[in-house]
């Protein structure tokens, strides 16, 4: 499994728009490529010199050849749609490969 983050920093003047579009339409366009498996949208905790408010959007896909079938079938056509934000925005991608995953309900613990 991986995940392809996204973190993207914006502008404050434009947030609110920004977040309906993105719940609205750019993940839900992501996840209808079939490519990805599900989307997590995390606000990062930070405050930014630069000012705005920061997010990371996490997809989950089955393998890096679906992430690359991502980059060449769907990417630059999804990737344009943000022009409407065009200035009002930083990004940055990051490809990561899940090693391991729990949760404390799976596990289980030995009395003495």
């Amino acid at each position: 499994m991986h995940i392809y983050n996204v973190t993207i920093n914006i502008e404050e003047d434009i947030h609110d728009r920004w977040l309906q579009w993105m719940r609205e339409e750019h993940i839900p366009e992501m996840l209808a490529t079939g490519k990805f498996s599900n989307a997590k949208m995390c606000r990062v905790l930070v405050e930014e010199e630069m000012g705005g408010l920061t997010y990371s959007i996490q997809y989950t896909t089955d393998s890096k050849e679906t992430l690359e079938k991502y980059y060449t079938e769907d990417a630059a056509r999804l990737r344009a749609q943000s022009k409407l934000f065009e200035g009002k925005f930083v990004a940055f991608r990051t490809e990561l490969e899940i090693i391991s995953e729990q949760s404390f309900s799976a596990m289980t613990f030995a009395k003495d």
